[in-house]
C-alpha cells in the first residue's frame, strides 16, 4: 500500500472509542442476522434517529419562528447539505477513484459526507447565529461574577474562552461525543472517521486566529476543553495533527456554504423581501465579468423568459417562484461542480493540511459564492422582520441564562452540584434542566471530575441553553418571567460570585 493509501486507510478509520477501550465480551446472540452496514454507514443512521435532528425542526436556518412551512429550519438546511455532501462523494469515489484501494471507501466515503452534513448543525442553539452571540455576551457581561475571581480551582484561560467565544461548532462535537446517551460517557460513539470529519474547526478556544484573515480551521473553536482527551485520540487514530482538517471536512463545509447562499436567498424571494429579478440585477452588477456567473445568470434569464410567456399566465409570486427554482438548480449545479474539480486538484494538500482557505473559495464557483453572500445579507439578514425576531430571541435567551444560572449555583452545599437548591424558584428552574444533562452534571466522569466545578456548572448552563428549540426557549421564558416573583435573577448573579464556591 502507498503512503497516500496508507493515509486514507487511516482518515476512513471505522473503529470506536467505546469499543477499543472497553472491548465486549464475544457472545453470539441467537437468531440475530448479520449486519449489512459498515460501521461508517451506522452512523449516519445513529444520527439520523437521535433526538436532536428532530429538535432541527424549530430551530432557525435564517428566519427565527416563521410561519410559512415553505421556508427553511435547521432541518431542512441539514437535509440539504447531507444530500449534497453525499452526492459529491458518490462522484468522488465513482468517477474520480478517490481511495480505491480502501475497503469499503465507495460505500464509506459517500456515507461519511451525508453524516457529517446531517450532523454539523446540531449543537447551534435557538434563534441561530444570535443564539451563539447571545450566550456569548452573557458570558462577557458577567465574566467578573461567573468566570473571574479567587475560585476553588481557578478556571484556565482555554476554561475562560470556551464560553466568552461560545461556538455551535464545539457544542455539536460535544452533543455526539458525551451528551447523547445516558448510558455511558461516548455519547453516539461515531466513528473515528465520522468524528474527524466533522470538525469543520480545529482548535481550542484559546488558540483562535484573531488575524483580520484568519486559517479556515482556526477561524473558530471546534470543542470544549471537557472533550480535549476525545480530541486526541481521534486525531491518534485518523492520523491527524493537531491543527490540520480531515480533507473531507473541507467537502462538507463547501457544501454547508452552497445551501447557504443559495437556498437562503430562494428563501428570501419566497418570503417576499427581494425578487428573482433583484437577484439578476445584483449577480450582473456585482459579478457579471466572472465566468460562473456569468453562464448561470444567462441559464436562469432563459428559463425566466419561457415562463413569461401568456399561456402560463403565471402571477408575480408564481414567477418569482419558478424562476428561483430554475435559478437553484443552476447555481447548485455549477457550484458542485466545481468543488469537485477544486478537491480533484487539491487533493494531496488537503490530505496533507496544507490547505488554509475554505474549498468554495478555492474554486471557480468563489465569486458566485461571494456576491450570492452579499447579496443575501443585504436582502434578508438585516431585513427589519428579522432582525426583530432575533432581537427577541436573543433577549430571551439572555433572560434564560439568568434564571438558569441562578438554579446551578443556589446550593444548600456549594461543593456538591446535587444538593437541594435553597429556593423554591430555583428548586422548580433546575428541575426543568435535562435529567440526562443534570445526572452528567452531579455524577461526573474520572475525566470531568478533573475538571474545575465553576466550568462544569457553565457547561451545564450551554448544555441545557444549546439543547432548546426556538419555540420551547420563547414559552419556557415566557413561563418563568410569570413564576419568578420576587426573584431577581441579577441580583443574585451579583450577590453570588465565584468567592461562594
Amino acid at each position: 500500500m502507498t503512503v497516500k493509501e496508507n493515509h486514507w486507510n487511516l482518515l476512513l478509520n471505522e473503529g470506536r472509542r467505546k469499543k477499543e477501550l472497553h472491548p465486549p465480551a464475544k457472545t453470539k446472540i441467537a437468531g440475530s442476522g448479520a449486519e449489512t452496514r459498515t460501521e461508517i454507514e451506522r452512523d449516519f443512521d445513529r444520527i439520523l434517529f437521535s433526538t436532536p435532528v428532530r429538535r432541527l425542526a424549530d430551530k432557525t436556518q435564517v428566519f427565527p419562528l416563521d410561519k410559512n412551512d415553505s421556508v427553511r429550519t435547521r432541518l431542512t438546511h441539514s437535509h440539504e447539505v447531507s444530500n449534497l455532501a453525499r452526492s459529491i462523494g458518490t462522484t468522488l469515489v465513482f468517477e474520480s477513484k478517490l481511495a480505491n484501494k480502501v475497503k469499503n471507501s465507495q460505500r464509506n466515503i459517500p456515507a461519511l459526507l451525508a453524516s457529517a452534513g446531517l450532523a454539523h448543525d446540531l449543537g447551534n442553539p435557538p434563534f441561530g447565529h444570535q443564539g451563539e452571540s447571545a450566550i456569548q455576551s452573557w458570558f462577557s457581561d458577567y465574566r467578573k461574577e461567573v468566570l473571574d475571581g479567587e475560585l476553588l480551582v481557578p478556571l484556565t484561560e482555554q476554561h475562560k474562552q470556551d464560553f466568552l467565544k461560545f461556538e455551535g461548532n464545539a457544542q455539536t462535537f460535544r452533543l455526539l461525543t458525551r451528551l447523547q446517551l445516558i448510558n455511558d460517557d461516548y455519547g453516539l460513539d461515531l466513528t473515528h472517521a465520522t468524528l474527524a470529519a466533522l470538525m469543520k474547526y480545529t482548535v481550542a478556544s484559546d488558540k483562535v486566529d484573531t488575524s483580520e484573515v484568519p486559517i479556515a480551521a482556526m477561524k473558530k473553536h471546534g470543542f470544549f476543553a471537557a472533550e480535549q482527551h476525545v480530541i486526541d485520540y481521534v486525531h491518534k487514530k485518523t492520523g491527524l495533527k493537531f491543527g490540520m482538517r480531515h480533507p473531507l471536512a473541507y467537502v462538507m463545509e463547501a457544501c454547508d456554504d452552497i445551501a447557504y447562499v443559495v437556498l437562503d436567498t430562494e428563501d428570501a424571494v419566497k418570503k417576499g423581501l427581494t425578487s428573482f429579478s433583484d437577484l439578476m440585477a445584483y449577480l450582473q452588477q456585482h459579478g457579471g465579468k466572472d465566468a460562473l456567473v456569468k453562464r448561470v445568470v444567462t441559464e436562469a434569464l432563459k428559463k425566466h423568459k419561457q415562463h413569461q410567456v401568456p399561456k402560463l399566465n403565471l402571477s408575480p409570486a408564481e414567477l418569482n417562484d419558478v424562476s428561483m427554482q430554475r435559478f437553484r438548480v443552476a447555481a447548485i449545479g455549477a457550484m458542485v461542480h466545481a468543488v469537485i474539480a477544486a478537491f480533484n486538484a487539491n487533493e494531496s494538500k488537503l490530505r496533507n493540511g496544507q490547505v488554509d482557505v475554505p474549498l468554495l473559495n478555492m474554486s471557480t464557483a468563489a465569486m458566485l459564492r461571494k456576491v450570492l453572500a452579499a447579496f443575501s445579507k443585504k436582502h434578508a439578514f438585516t431585513h427589519r422582520s428579522v432582525l426583530k425576531v432575533e432581537l427577541e430571541g436573543y433577549n430571551v435567551i439572555r433572560g434564560l441564562m439568568d434564571y438558569f444560572w441562578a438554579s446551578i449555583v443556589d446550593r444548600e452545599d456549594a461543593v456538591k452540584p446535587g444538593s437541594k437548591r435553597k429556593q423554591p424558584f430555583t428548586r422548580f428552574v433546575y428541575g426543568r434542566i435535562s435529567e440526562n444533562y443534570r445526572r452528567i452534571f452531579e455524577s461526573p466522569s474520572k475525566t470531568d471530575e478533573t475538571l474545575p466545578l465553576r466550568y462544569r456548572e457553565c457547561l451545564l448552563l450551554t448544555d441545557m441553553i444549546s439543547g432548546m428549540t426556538d419555540s420551547y426557549a420563547l414559552d419556557l421564558y415566557k413561563e418563568l418571567v410569570q413564576l419568578n416573583g420576587e426573584f431577581d435573577p441579577k441580583q443574585f448573579l451579583q450577590r453570588n460570585p465565584p468567592t461562594a464556591i
